[in-house]
């Protein structure tokens, strides 16, 4: 699968997400902008490789739930790149509280990062998109916009939009040929500690609740990432797909694939 040509912009370059798919990308020929927290700092293994492949790259800190810069940070990207091609929105940002103990701050971050910047970016894409007629849009979702969490609830919510979100774009965009999809993920290695819960057991010997006893890893989903942005995913579009091994499928402890 090539992507030469193809310009891909990662919504958050910094986590072991945006690592992953950088470099899967990388190796089929794309160009990317970068938003990195970090200005570059945490992306120097992936810079490095970038620049030996002689791929363009755009290196970028913006606030991407602000309209205007996002729009000025693109507009810039278009003419040192040319207009975006592919839209991997993989933000995140989990805050641990409860339905009951929730405060208003948080929830509100929680939206902003994960649900108001998808919107914002799919936004302006989507009209660089519409102007050529084609365009890829890929949500790194999470299992947790189908299952409760149990302990951070606004994190939920926010991917619970995110889903909608993508479907609403779909039957949108996807008249101009942009094919719009969310990648369900979880659970990979540390969600245990990040979703800690005392109320729910969901992570709970979870490594063996994926049938295979085998965790995902960032790079599973950078391949599916680099199926979804190709020619051969022309007719996916408004699907979730999940990647979890089976993961929300278990329902027997006792079956469980125990070494």
């Amino acid at each position: 699968m090539k992507l030469h040509d193809k310009v891909v912009f990662v919504t958050d370059a910094d986590n072991d997400s945006g690592r992953a798919v950088t470099k899967r990308l990388a190796a089929a020929g794309a160009s990317f902008i970068l938003n990195s927290g970090s200005g570059g700092s945490l992306l120097a293994d992936e810079l490095h490789l970038l620049r030996q492949a002689g791929l363009k790259t755009l290196v970028v800190n913006v606030d991407l739930s602000k309209s205007s810069e996002t729009a000025a940070m693109l507009d810039y990207a278009e003419e040192q790149l040319g207009a975006v091609d592919i839209l991997v929105f993989n933000s995140s940002f989990v805050h641990r509280a409860s339905v009951e103990d929730c405060e208003e701050v948080p929830f509100v971050e929680s939206l902003r990062v994960n649900a108001k910047s998808a919107f914002i970016c799919t936004q302006a894409v989507g009209r660089q998109m519409q102007q050529r007629q084609s365009g890829r849009i890929i949500y790194i979702s999470s299992i947790h916009a189908e299952k409760p969490t149990g302990s951070s609830f606004a994190f939920s919510v926010s991917k619970g939009a995110v889903k909608m979100l993508a479907k609403e774009a779909a039957i949108v965009l996807g008249r101009n040929g942009v094919c719009v999809n969310t990648i369900e993920l979880g659970p990979l290695k540390g969600d245990d500690e990040i979703f800690q819960s005392t109320f729910s057991t969901l992570y709970r010997d979870y490594e063996y609740k994926v049938p295979n006893a085998v965790l995902g890893t960032a790079d599973d989903l950078a391949e599916l990432v680099l199926f979804l942005s190709s020619d051969a995913a022309r007719y996916i579009n408004g699907s979730d797909i999940r990647l979890d091994g089976g993961f929300l499928l278990h329902y027997m402890n006792f079956k469980m694939k125990r070494p």
